[in-house]
């Protein structure tokens, strides 16, 4: 099994640690007789030598050893290890002295891949899952052949999660081989209906929406609810008997979990992409079902619905309103992280929410290992949805002994209503002590909350904070630029004025330049900051700059030479702000409007403050009225991403909607 293994010079090879002289016992492990011996292996391959996908030299020298181990089936876990080539086939990120990427990776695993074609039937179900997808994805060269292999699995094969693996099989061969793809549909076509059971069924009807939406059968999303209730209902009655009493039955009886549902209904819903009424109908048929994992599912992907796709979400966020009062706490938690991204947006919700907030002040706060107390979820969707019923329960919060550090932040979405929290946020603020290496985190969100509310009798305290900030005695760096801000919102710069000058010449001189021309509204005072600011190549100073010359307007007439250098050049989100601020100061939107135009398209969160310079434009804006149009008609948010999001996407897109439908106004 491990003939040769000894010969490879694997102190030359490198993984994501360094030398893969390593490598060789995890290998070895994977055929021990010990299960834990054997999932410790596997972790440390994956952590090693695939570690995050990546694909070294070590990741390839291990390949014909993970294909002679998964070939002998005396060895058990194997369908990990096909799992772990699979994914090894698949990467394409490259490594420190790696290989060059993904294909030679998909080569070796290529090589090898006629091993798949007898795992395909091994008599471990868990082996024969993972080798389906694996036979398609790596034995390229031979359609007809690997297509008849899946064909006869589904005529043998009795495990329905093998079914269901091998029927995601057939389409995903019928996106990578079109030519072939006719006779994999009519596979699918067939086994979307009776009398094939309401998984497989739903499984077909996902791959045939991906690869051949003509196929699928008319009201496919009443039909795919109905077989996802029938599926809950089989699985209800098989699990009706006798149930273990072990600890992981236990775990898995407090948080259950259906992977294989959540997959599917996952393929259906990328399937109908931006048919967004189709997905909000199945969305409702998920939030409203008897079985409570079916539901769980459909919170899950109501968040990736709501951070993709604009639509009246109204329904579906009050049927997670719902599930607030579900008696399964998981159920309960996720709905209410979903709601919390949501802001304005869960306001159907809001009743739910401040029902739960007011039956468990438990969840008023939360810990995580053991690090400082922050708001609890409920209460801080309820805030964040601008909810006033937030602001009496946020007062008892505050007068507790364990602030939570994130509160002030969450306090800024309700604005002037929550003004009684003033006194207890102006008292939480002059505790901080400025000699505190934690200073500035626990002072940013108090002071966001100060300004928010517009407590100007919090003035001393701010004072007190800038006076310690950067270039201060207290050297407390990150308070600054908060401080100076929260200063000219509440209309008290000129208060600070002496100071705010020394911060001209640091890394706040926009800050402190806006707030000055804010109190005293002299130019000459502040221009020179602002230009030597244009010229700084470090990342995130020439867009505040360039902001705040546009807030002068004509008076600052002198920078323009460094404005247009930085509206010809550089990321396209600085040459908006510094165009955006060549209108403000020449009201000519000629040269300008081209600018606009380029950056908009090229980086879609420079459109922010593009809409904000064209409806003050008005009637000269028009030949960008197009974009704007368009964006508004866009069902896809600006700002959706395929991998990974930010807790305020949705709430940045709505910004930037009705921003625009000011631009229409103005126009």
């Amino acid at each position: 099994m491990f003939t040769g293994i000894d010969e490879v010079d694997w102190a030359s090879l490198r993984h994501a640690y360094g030398s893969a002289e390593d490598v060789p016992p995890l290998l070895r492990g994977l055929a021990s007789a010990d299960a834990v011996e054997r999932e410790t292996a596997l972790d440390g391959l994956y952590g090693a030598v695939h570690h995050e996908g990546r694909v070294y030299d070590s990741t390839l020298a291990c390949v014909p050893f993970l294909f002679s181990v998964v070939a002998r089936a005396e060895v058990p876990d194997r369908a990990g290890i096909v799992e772990l080539l699979a994914s090894i086939g698949t990467g394409g990120a490259e490594g420190t002295g790696a290989a060059g990427g993904g294909a030679p990776a998909r080569y070796a695993v290529s090589s090898g891949a006629e091993a798949f074609v007898p795992l395909a039937s091994d008599a471990d179900a868990r082996v024969r899952r993972a080798a389906a997808s694996a036979l398609v994805q790596f034995l390229d060269d031979q359609p007809a052949r690997v297509l008849d292999l899946l064909r006869q699995r589904l005529l043998v094969e009795r495990d329905d999660a093998i079914l269901l693996a091998v029927t995601e099989a057939v389409g995903l061969f019928a996106r990578r081989h079109p030519g072939h793809a006719a006779p994999a549909v009519e596979l699918l076509a067939a086994r979307s209906a009776p009398p094939y059971g309401p998984g497989l069924r739903l499984a077909a009807l996902g791959q045939l929406a991906c690869v051949a939406p003509d196929r699928l059968p008319a009201g496919l999303v009443p039909t795919a609810v109905r077989l996802l209730r029938e599926r809950s209902a089989q699985r209800a009655a098989e699990s009706g008997g006798p149930q273990e009493d072990t600890l992981v039955a236990r775990i898995r009886r407090l948080r259950p979990s259906d992977e294989e549902g959540s997959r599917l209904l996952r393929t259906l819903h990328s399937a109908l992409g931006d048919r967004v009424d189709d997905r909000i109908a199945l969305l409702t048929g998920q939030l409203t079902s008897p079985d409570p994992r079916d539901r769980g599912n459909g919170v899950w992907m109501s968040a990736g619905l709501f951070r993709g796709l604009r639509a009246d979400h109204r329904r579906p966020v009050s049927l997670l309103g719902a599930q607030l009062a579900s008696d399964h706490a998981w159920l309960r938690d996720a709905a209410v992280s979903v709601l919390a991204e949501l802001f304005g947006l869960a306001a159907p919700a809001a009743d739910a929410l401040h029902t739960l907030v007011t039956a468990r002040p438990d969840l008023w706060t939360q810990r995580w290992h053991g690090g400082p107390p922050t708001l609890g979820g409920p209460l801080r969707a309820l805030s964040r949805s601008g909810d006033r019923r937030a602001v009496p329960v946020l007062a008892q919060v505050l007068d507790s002994t364990a602030v939570p550090v994130d509160l002030g932040c969450e306090v800024v979405p309700l604005g002037r209503a929550a003004a009684p929290l003033a006194p207890a946020l102006r008292r939480r603020l002059g505790l901080i002590p400025l000699d505190d290496p934690a200073a500035a985190r626990l002072a940013r969100p108090l002071l966001a909350a100060v300004g928010a509310v517009g407590d100007r009798e919090a003035v001393p305290e701010v004072l007190r904070l800038l006076s310690g900030g950067p270039d201060g005695p207290g050297g407390l760096d990150g308070i600054a630029g908060p401080a100076i801000e929260t200063l000219e919102t509440l209309g008290a710069a000129a208060q600070a004025a002496p100071l705010l000058r020394r911060f001209l010449h640091t890394r706040h001189a926009a800050a402190a330049a806006s707030a000055l021309w804010s109190a005293e509204g002299d130019a000459n005072a502040v221009l020179p900051s602002l230009r030597r600011e244009l010229a700084e190549r470090r990342h995130g100073r020439r867009r505040p700059a360039a902001e705040v010359l546009g807030r002068l307007g004509p008076a600052a007439r002198t920078a323009l030479p460094e404005l247009r250098r930085v509206a010809e050049s550089g990321p396209a989100a600085e040459r908006a702000w510094a165009a955006c601020a060549w209108w403000w100061i020449e009201r000519d939107p000629e040269p300008v409007l081209p600018v606009l135009r380029t950056a908009w398209t090229e980086d879609p969160t420079a459109r922010r403050p593009i809409v904000g310079c064209l409806a003050e434009m008005g009637p000269p804006a028009a030949p960008l009225r197009e974009l704007v149009a368009t964006e508004l008609a866009a069902v896809r948010r600006h700002n959706a991403r395929e991998t990974g999001h930010g807790s305020h996407d949705i709430a940045e897109d709505e910004a930037l909607l009705g921003a625009c439908r000011e631009v229409i106004a103005a126009l």
